[in-house]
């Protein structure tokens, strides 16, 4: 199932600077997410990591008691963000069209709060407080400490795409998952989104 229902796809808009377009983030609930892409078009996201970044390998957040190694996600065919498989619940994913954590502009990482095999990695993600602190460890073995800065529960319909994957000279870091209430299919017609700066 997808984050978002399908007839707000259309409202995704072009981010620029990134030169990529972007969905909404999908997948949340009692189906299983969509599957991984198998091919990338013209508007899909190059690997943004380099010799001095590697990919980001776990995340924790300790006042949450999350800890949770990172899957790599790109988009979907349909132009929306992939999300871990429904199997991988308790898993996040790092979108790698996005920054390295620690690196400038914004890192984007997406997990579940419930699919259906029960409670998910973002479960309790609502409760995070301001100043909480997220780490980030690269594959390097290095860690980066994010402060939250404030959350905000959007529409799916009305995703603010710019403010999430927009270009930034800051490192900051944004946490998604599903929130809120459910439409008439069984899909939660929200987004959670937390947002972070480098400590």
């Amino acid at each position: 199932m997808s984050l978002i229902p399908k007839s707000s796809w259309r409202t995704a808009v072009s981010v620029a600077a990134a030169g990529l377009l972007l969905a909404p983030v999908t997948g949340c609930a009692t189906d299983d997410a969509p599957p991984p892409s198998v091919r990338t078009g013209a508007a899909a996201p190059r690997p943004s990591e380099s010799p001095g970044a590697p990919a980001p390998t776990r995340l924790t957040v300790p006042s949450l008691g999350i800890d949770s190694t990172l899957m790599r996600l790109g988009l979907n065919e349909d132009g929306t963000v992939e999300v871990p498989p429904a199997e991988k619940g308790m898993t996040a994913g790092w979108y790698a069209g996005g920054a390295v954590p620690g690196e400038p502009g914004a890192a984007v990482l997406i997990g579940h709060n419930d699919t259906r095999f029960g409670k998910a990695v973002f479960h309790d993600l609502h409760t995070i407080a301001k100043g909480a602190d997220i780490a980030v460890s690269g594959g390097g073995g290095e860690k980066k400490h994010f402060t939250v800065t404030g959350t905000e529960t959007v529409s799916k319909k009305t995703f603010p795409t710019r403010k999430v994957y927009g270009a930034t000279d800051e490192s900051v870091l944004r946490l998604i998952t599903c929130d809120g209430a459910f439409d008439a299919a069984g899909h939660p017609v929200d987004n959670l989104i937390v947002y972070a700066t480098l400590r």
